[in-house]
C-alpha cells in the first residue's frame, strides 16, 4: 500500500491516510481504503477499525488533477460508483469504524469520514462539500449521506454554498459526534477505539446490524430483526461471561464466542 499505512494492534487497526500535502482522496487511495477492509473483515484479532489523516489534514478534498485525466461522463461516473461501493461498505461494515479528524475534511475527505460509524474531531477543523465552487456536485454519496446527518436545509445551505463548519459545529449539526482540541483528538479517538474493543464482538457486531435496519428498514420490521439478533446473541458464550461478570461484580473477558 502506498497512500494508507495501516497496522493492528490490541484489537484495533489503525489506518494513516498518508498522501502529502493534502491526503487528496484519489482512485488509488479508495482501492487503498477497499484493501484494508479486505484484510481485516475476517481477521479475529481485530474488533475495531480506526483511520485519521498524516500531516496537517484528514484529507483536504479529491484529486482534482485526477480530474483533468478522465475525458468523459461515463468515466466519471465510474470513479464516482467505485467510491461510493467502498464507503456504502464502511457504512455496513460488521466493525466500528471510526474516523478522528483534524485540520479538514472537505470533499470526497468529508464523503470518506461520513462512511464511518463515529466521527471525532478537533473543534477548528473544517467540514465542508465545497464541489459546486469547481462547477461540480458531490461524487461519493455526499449529497445523499449529509442531509441524513444534518437535515435537509442545513445540508442545502452547506452544499449550496460550499461554506465549511467548524468541528464545533459539526457536533451541534449531528454531522460529528464529540470534538477536542486539536492536539487531543486522536488520544481520544484511541480511547474510544480501546474502549468498544473491549466489548464483545458478536453483541457489537449485532448492535451494528440493527442500526442499519433503523436506517433503511420499516420500524416494525426492524423490531422484529431486533428480537432474533437478542435471542441470537443472548446464548452465546459471551453473554454469559458478561451476565457472570456483572452478577460477580468483576470486568468481562469476551473471547468472540
Amino acid at each position: 500500500m502506498s497512500f494508507l499505512k495501516w497496522e493492528n494492534d490490541q484489537y484495533i487497526s489503525t489506518a494513516v491516510i498518508n498522501r502529502p500535502p493534502a491526503n487528496a482522496l484519489a482512485s488509488d487511495l479508495i482501492r487503498e481504503v477497499d484493501g484494508w477492509l479486505d484484510a481485516v473483515e475476517h481477521d479475529e484479532n481485530v474488533r475495531v477499525l480506526l483511520i485519521h489523516g498524516e500531516g496537517r489534514f484528514f484529507s483536504a478534498g479529491a484529486d482534482i488533477k485526477e480530474f483533468t485525466q478522465v475525458e468523459t461522463g461515463a468515466e466519471f461516473s465510474k470513479l464516482a460508483e467505485k467510491g461510493q461501493q467502498v464507503f456504502e461498505r464502511m457504512e455496513a461494515f460488521s466493525k466500528p469504524i471510526i474516523a478522528s479528524i483534524h485540520g479538514a475534511a472537505l470533499g470526497g475527505g468529508l464523503e470518506l469520514a461520513m462512511g464511518c460509524h463515529i466521527r471525532y474531531v478537533s473543534e477548528t477543523a473544517k467540514l465542508g462539500l465545497p464541489e459546486l465552487q469547481l462547477g461540480l456536485v458531490p461524487g461519493f454519496a455526499g449529497s445523499q449521506r449529509l442531509p441524513r446527518y444534518v437535515g435537509f436545509a442545513r445540508a442545502a445551505e452547506m452544499l449550496l454554498s460550499s461554506d465549511p463548519i467548524s468541528g464545533v459545529e459539526a457536533v451541534q449539526y449531528g454531522l460529528a459526534n464529540k470534538a477536542f482540541p486539536e492536539d487531543e483528538v486522536h488520544e481520544k479517538s484511541k480511547a474510544l477505539a480501546t474502549k468498544l474493543a473491549a466489548k464483545s464482538p458478536i453483541s457489537v457486531k449485532a448492535a451494528l446490524e440493527l442500526l442499519q435496519y433503523a436506517k433503511t428498514a420499516d420500524f416494525h420490521e426492524g423490531v422484529a430483526r431486533e428480537a432474533e439478533i437478542f435471542g441470537d446473541v443472548f446464548v452465546s458464550e459471551d453473554a454469559k461471561e458478561g451476565i457472570s461478570a456483572f452478577i460477580e461484580k468483576r470486568k468481562p473477558e469476551f473471547k468472540g464466542q
